[in-house]
């Protein structure tokens, strides 16, 4: 999008409709456990102001993980977070765009939605109706740049869903996805379902120990700059959990966000 534009009241309406039409539109599929995979989660028009506003690579932090981690002591895996105080400080034209993003990711009516999706799961892990679970949500921007990859993993159990959405600019990144594996090792892990990253798609999944397992092939130079949407839900049971959470927004804002 060009700096100085913004969405229009229609727009923000569709991209929250859009998204909650294709959570509900999208078969659960249960192989090699519980999960969905969005097409066509955003309208075109959306997605390609989604891939015009995208920040400057130095607009983003270093993710820090050990997987990540390259041999010049960098990071391969850089985020920008989606709250309004981090986007506050992008181009006028971005800040239009990330501000209507983060709200309808961060919408009451969108985790709603993933919940009854997912609502076998979560009760089956956390022994209650989804009526009685409230989850954290954070929004972020990723960029993985050329030697990022990640193992077979479940997730944190501080984690409740995760969801991704892709955002390549064409087809030619669609082996880059996420591989999901019935097992961690041996032939379980060897038996995947490999999801295509390519334009406007993403996945959803409810965390569950010993079962969500699933990794990122690491990338080649060839394969270019890998950027996506990451919205995790984060289990507070409590207030004292309800508090760390925001605690911790506060944090990584006076840490990262005004250091910018």
């Amino acid at each position: 999008m060009p700096q100085g534009t913004s969405t229009t009241s229609s727009e923000r309406v569709n991209l929250g409709g859009e998204l909650l039409a294709r959570i509900e539109a999208s078969p659960l599929e249960t192989a090699p456990f519980h999960h969905i995979y969005l097409d066509a989660a955003f309208p075109p028009a959306s997605y390609r102001r989604l891939l015009d506003g995208l920040p400057e690579l130095r607009r983003y932090r270093e993710f820090r993980h050990r997987e990540a981690m390259q041999p010049d002591g960098h990071s391969a895996r850089r985020k920008f977070y989606l709250y309004p105080e981090h986007i506050l400080f992008l181009p006028v034209g971005q800040r239009a765009v990330w501000r209507e993003v983060s709200r309808a990711l961060r919408s009451p009516v969108l985790q709603a939605a993933f919940k009854r999706k997912f609502r076998s799961a979560l009760e089956r892990r956390f022994g209650r109706s989804i009526e009685r679970l409230s989850f954290y949500p954070i929004a972020m921007l990723l960029r993985d740049l050329p030697g990022y990859g990640i193992g077979v993993h479940s997730d944190s159990l501080g984690k409740a869903m995760t969801v991704q959405f892709y955002l390549p600019g064409d087809e030619s990144q669609a082996h880059l996805g996420t591989v999901l594996h019935e097992e961690r090792d041996g032939a379980g892990a060897e038996r995947v379902k490999r999801l295509a990253f390519r334009p406007a798609t993403g996945y959803a999944f409810p965390v569950v120990r010993h079962e969500s397992w699933h990794s990122v092939t690491r990338t080649r130079d060839t394969d270019g700059e890998r950027n996506s949407l990451m919205l995790t839900y984060y289990v507070q049971d409590g207030p004292l959990a309800w508090l760390a959470h925001r605690l911790k927004r506060v944090w990584v804002f006076l840490a990262y966000g005004l250091r910018r």
